[in-house]
């Protein structure tokens, strides 16, 4: 629904009222499920702009009383004759916003997008400065100075809300297929997404890149532990993805690299294991963190063109396992895997200081095998298809 004017204060507070109880709750997916208000944004100079994307603000929940708007970028392509398209819910980083160029990706792909900045800015200004505008909701990242700000208020309630309402409106469009739409998001984006999957069942697919959930077992876990006792444990209630994972549902693709140094993987495993649905891994050693790197990974490309679009299936790992120093994986490809590799480590301690080597890996008739090299004392599978995409097996520690 497009307007060309903000609607009256009395709608606005009609359509968002505040949750009443502390315990209930967090996010109402009948009201954050009715696609927003939106209107096209001016009198701006944007640090960038792509064709065929346009700027808009949509209405967001409310900030302290006072109504707020979202800035994103939305772009849909013209839809082949007859047919609806796929579309992305784009989730951006720390320092990041809503990225003109980054819709337009998927725009070249046959996908309708939308990228939505979560900290009250508009892409004015340079990366992690832009410019904050008069309606915008609290400012990211962690919020871990508002922990005692009414739940409402807080910048992971506005942030996964406005993912919620972004996809609301993208939905609603007349060319796009309501049905098949995923989310992906890049670091603190990445954590976002393993939130919202838990708490949106109408996305098809979930892509986070590099950020998952069980902060406390991870590099931000010192600013939780921070808070101290009680303002942690209501951190890792309300806003840790562990709390919301079980309830996912899509598939879900998770990317990160060995040596990430915010996401590490321990807390990446602890989190890919608590959704039921199909899972996809991919960890590459020393992948850089970073937000150009985090959006052009080409699994997610494929596993959005499988599960939206009726492409080919990524590689699936069906089983895994050790027997002393002989480690192998099955797995079901449609595209023929052209080489594994085991990927080790002799290292224990910080997950970010460990070396990490790979050694070829055998394959026959579905099945990669290795041996382990002595000392090793962390190690998994990668598998890679014709197409240059790699799947991983979960990691083991030796003990």
């Amino acid at each position: 629904m497009i307007r060309s004017s903000v609607p009256p204060a009395a709608l606005l507070l009609l359509a968002t009222v505040p949750c009443a109880e502390a315990d209930g709750p967090m996010w109402d997916m009948e009201r954050f499920g009715q696609a927003p208000l939106y209107e096209p944004a001016t009198g701006y100079e944007w640090a960038e702009t792509a064709t065929g994307v346009e700027p808009i603000f949509f209405d967001g929940p409310p900030f302290q009383g006072q109504p707020t708007r979202v800035f994103a970028w939305l772009g849909v392509p013209e839809a082949p004759p007859g047919k609806k398209l796929p579309g992305m819910v784009l989730v951006h980083g720390g320092g990041g916003t809503a990225f003109a160029h980054w819709v337009r990706m998927w725009n070249d792909r046959g996908y309708a997008a939308i990228a939505m900045d979560t900290c009250g800015c508009v892409p004015v200004g340079t990366y992690g400065n832009w410019q904050r505008h008069e309606h915008g909701g609290p400012a990211g990242w962690g919020g871990w100075d508002q922990i005692d700000d009414p739940r409402e208020d807080q910048w992971a309630f506005h942030a996964v809300a406005d993912a919620l309402l972004a996809h609301s409106l993208l939905r609603s469009l007349p060319d796009v297929d309501p049905d098949r739409i995923g989310v992906t998001g890049i670091s603190w984006g990445g954590y976002l997404t393993s939130l919202i999957a838990g708490v949106d069942h109408r996305f098809r697919l979930a892509a986070p890149v590099y950020g998952c959930g069980f902060t406390l077992d991870m590099t931000f876990g010192d600013s939780v532990r921070a808070l101290g006792p009680e303002g942690a444990e209501r951190w890792m209630k309300w806003w840790d993805p562990s709390s919301y994972l079980a309830e996912a549902r899509m598939p879900i693709l998770w990317l990160d690299g060995t040596n990430d140094f915010a996401y590490t993987m321990n807390g990446w495993q602890e989190s890919y294991r608590l959704p039921s649905g199909p899972r996809y891994l991919c960890l590459r050693i020393r992948m850089p963190h970073g937000h150009t790197e985090g959006e052009v990974p080409e699994e997610i490309h494929a596993v959005a063109d499988q599960i939206l679009n009726d492409g080919p299936a990524l590689c699936r790992i069906t089983s895994q396992g050790r027997d002393g120093d002989g480690v192998w994986a099955t797995y079901e490809a449609e595209v023929p895997i052209a080489k594994a590799e085991l990927c080790f480590t002799r290292d224990t301690g910080k997950w970010t200081d460990r070396a990490w080597d790979a050694t070829p890996a055998e394959l026959a008739n579905g099945r990669a095998t290795a041996t382990l090299p002595e000392g090793v004392a962390c190690y998994f599978l990668n598998l890679t298809d014709d197409r240059g995409l790699v799947i991983s097996t979960e990691h083991e520690e030796m003990k």
